[in-house]
């Protein structure tokens, strides 16, 4: 019998090309990127079980996990709200995993690996509120949508997890977004689409910081 190796490969392996796209001679106005190589748990209380959750989210991560549209960081991970009574657990390292995160979170929730689930992509730029803005109706006014908020929404019928990280150095605003394995290709493609007026700039994949 023929031997198989079977190696996790990125949705976007094929799509993700570096360089300049769309319009020339003008600074880009949107950077697009991947981030790889993360480790993502979907936390899912059980019902009647919020505040005993919340006991133990805190006892484990040293913060209170998000319960109203937001992205919380601790010291090694990221608390991403992703809808009423639920959250990611985004982080690297595999210091938070199912095998970790079981012993304190299974009896008030269900765990979900959505590791190799779904793609990352990190959105910034000049033109990125209004890339963005194209593709979605939330509101990504500084005052509206702060660094930290999150959004449970669609893009292009597609849905996804969004939330404003830290701005760059430059003061640039940066969007991350978690969209299904399955349909990363297809919304990578929708934004180069929706931003080639402004200019892009696609860097290489990168690491989770």
């Amino acid at each position: 019998m023929a031997e198989f190796s079977w190696s996790p490969r990125s949705p976007l392996d094929h799509a993700l090309v570096t360089g300049a796209h769309g319009a020339r001679g003008v600074e880009a106005g949107v950077s697009l990127t991947e981030v790889r190589n993360f480790d993502l748990i979907q936390v899912m209380t059980r019902r009647g079980k919020a505040a005993e959750l919340a006991n133990a989210a805190k006892g484990r991560f040293g913060v209170a996990a998000p319960n109203a549209p937001k992205a919380v960081q601790t010291s090694d991970a990221m608390l991403i709200w992703s809808g009423p009574d639920q959250f990611f657990v985004l982080s690297k390292g595999g210091k938070y995993t199912m095998g970790t995160l079981a012993p304190a979170l299974s009896g008030p929730a269900s765990l979900s690996d959505q590791s190799h689930a779904r793609a990352l992509i990190s959105i910034s730029g000049a033109k990125a509120r209004t890339l963005l803005a194209k593709l979605s109706s939330i509101d990504l006014h500084p005052a509206a949508f702060p660094v930290g908020a999150a959004a449970a929404t669609s893009m292009d019928h597609t849905s996804v997890t969004l939330w404003r990280g830290g701005d760059r150095p430059d003061g640039q605003a940066v969007f991350n977004l978690l969209v299904f394995a399955t349909f990363a290709e297809s919304l990578w493609h929708t934004m180069l689409d929706a931003a080639a007026e402004y200019g892009v700039t696609i860097a290489h994949s990168e690491e989770l910081a």
